[in-house]
């Protein structure tokens, strides 16, 4: 008895995995069924976070950094702009020098720079928000 069970249930199991052996191995970029759910071939849109960063880093982050006196001596390359400028001024940029490693340092102090112009503010913080309410904090 014990035996015409475990036929019974080997058997089909042998029949369904035999089944599934005989499809051809697709790659995944050619398998349809997958582009249809997720095509990897299809470029990825940035979401709300990743644009909001990509602006930030644009509009306050860069500028602000890059206009500071000490993270241009220290971190940027110095280009002379008397080659286009015809007046007698001695005009200097600062530009991003590429070939340099970054360093945690570097980071460290263009933050600096950053938080002397934007200080972060205390009372509207939400580590302080939190703290004052009544169950949480004090």
């Amino acid at each position: 008895m014990k035996q015409l069970i475990t036929t019974s249930l080997t058997i089909p199991l042998f029949i369904l995995l035999s089944g599934c052996a005989t499809d051809a191995p697709v790659a995944p970029s050619q398998n349809s069924d997958l582009n249809k759910i997720s095509n990897s071939n299809g470029k990825a849109k940035p979401g709300l976070i990743q644009k909001n960063l990509d602006s930030w880093l644009k509009n306050e982050w860069t500028p602000t950094v890059n206009e500071d006196r000490k993270v241009q001596k220290k971190y940027m390359k110095k280009v002379d702009m008397n080659a286009t400028n015809t007046s007698n001024d001695r005009e200097e940029k600062y530009v991003e020098d590429k070939e340099r490693n970054f360093t945690l340092q570097e980071y460290v102090d263009k933050a600096a720079a950053y938080l002397k112009l934007h200080p972060s503010d205390e009372k509207d913080s939400h580590v302080k928000k939190l703290g004052n309410m009544p169950v949480i904090g004090k």
